[in-house]
């Protein structure tokens, strides 16, 4: 590596979230950054979560020392999965690299805070190549860990799904894209494989997968038809209005009583920006690792749901924000291997202020994940630069 990335450092704080967020990065990633610069400070207590303990990652290098939480905040460039909360960005220093899911197209709070403060953010959900495909990404995760949660609330709900006198579960796709091309195929094994072995011992019917695209999800009355025949409706859209919802709440009344909806979106609202962000499915909760399935009658079905949401016609609905880590040492196994390569570039190149857009192939395709580069598209175009949403994975 070029000498720019031994004088740096870099810190791996924990994410202190709800208490089923367990993921951390793992010691070999840690290791493979500290072989290339002057310090890594990992967040006491990082990995605990998954059954590891500090000595797993001091151990491994003798670059690797374990410290506070504003310790790893204070380094060079900082790496987390899930973004910081927003008073937490003034734990970074003025001129940092923040390597995070960001989700810009989705935070203007987020991205005026950093901005304002002087950092130099990567956004992880924004690393694409030249050809527009996501480098990090867990797409089957978010797909099989939310149609198994979602299969087995269905199992509950509706008991003719063991009855062999039936027929298969009918479930409807919206968007076939890189995580609706997943659900489907997890859609015809029910959210797991054991559980469709299971049921092809017994006899059962199976299931019948319907995906449709944006020429169907806009006819109102091709929609509400296939409503009325769907037991199991799972949401891998995408959006170019992020203002309108896909699925008005009024259509929802046209599902059986005893349907689920999957949501593998989990937008946020954001009615103060502008344009407006509205959930695809109108008026449904929004889960995390700590709650996921959320019954019609749920107390909690309304929290941060805006009091100008509709949210009459209810079913149950499971919805996780951060859907891999339903499994986190597999999640945190597959981001290792995808960031490695990244990383190496991006210390290379002595952060996210060194890289060039005409650099080499993950130099480019960092370039156009860093916050210099949304904030001089959105300039360019006029307005929030928002686009498509819903086209994230969950992280």
């Amino acid at each position: 590596m070029a000498g720019t990335a031994r004088t740096l450092t870099v810190g791996f704080p924990r994410m202190h979230k709800e208490a089923g967020e367990r993921r951390d990065y793992l010691p070999d990633l840690v290791a493979e950054v500290a072989g290339f610069v002057r310090e890594v400070v990992v967040e006491a207590g990082i990995g605990s979560g998954m059954g590891l303990a500090d000595d797993d990652y001091r151990k491994r290098d003798a670059r690797i020392r374990v410290g506070t939480n504003a310790e790893a905040f204070a380094q060079d460039v900082v790496v987390t999965l899930r973004s910081p909360e927003t008073d937490e960005f003034v734990k970074l220093r003025s001129g940092a690299t923040l390597v995070s899911m960001l989700h810009f197209s989705t935070r203007p709070a987020r991205i005026d805070r950093l901005a304002e403060l002087g950092i130099h953010a990567v956004a992880l959900d924004c690393i694409a190549d030249d050809a527009g495909r996501r480098l990090v990404v867990n797409a089957r995760s978010v797909a099989w860990n939310g149609l198994e949660a979602a299969f087995d609330a269905l199992e509950d709900t509706w008991s003719p799904m063991r009855d062999p006198a039936h027929g298969p579960v009918r479930v409807l796709v919206l968007g076939p894209g890189s995580i609706g091309r997943h659900a489907v195929e997890a859609a015809t094994k029910l959210g797991d494989v054991e559980r469709r072995d299971a049921h092809l011992a017994a006899g059962l019917a199976g299931v019948v997968v319907t995906a449709v695209g944006r020429n169907v999800t806009g006819t109102q009355t091709v929609m509400r038809r296939l409503l009325s025949a769907t037991d199991l409706l799972a949401d891998a859209s995408q959006r170019d209005d992020p203002s309108t919802p896909l699925v008005p709440n009024s259509w929802l009344a046209d599902l059986p009583s005893h349907a689920v909806v999957c949501d593998l979106v989990v937008d946020p609202y954001l009615l103060d920006a502008e344009p407006p962000t509205v959930r695809s499915i109108e008026g449904i909760p929004r889960g995390n690792l700590d709650k996921y399935r959320f019954a019609p009658a749920d107390p909690d079905w309304c929290d941060a749901i805006p009091d100008t949401i509709p949210t009459t016609h209810r079913r149950t609905t499971v919805t996780c924000y951060s859907w891999p880590g339903v499994r986190p040492y597999e999640c945190m196994e597959l981001y290792g291997w995808q960031l490695t390569p990244l990383l190496h570039t991006l210390l290379d190149r002595g952060g996210a202020e060194g890289l060039r857009e005409d650099g080499s192939y993950h130099e480019r395709a960092l370039c156009r994940a860093t916050l210099r580069r949304f904030l001089d598209r959105r300039a360019a175009v006029g307005h929030g630069g928002r686009g498509p949403i819903g086209a994230f994975e969950p992280s």
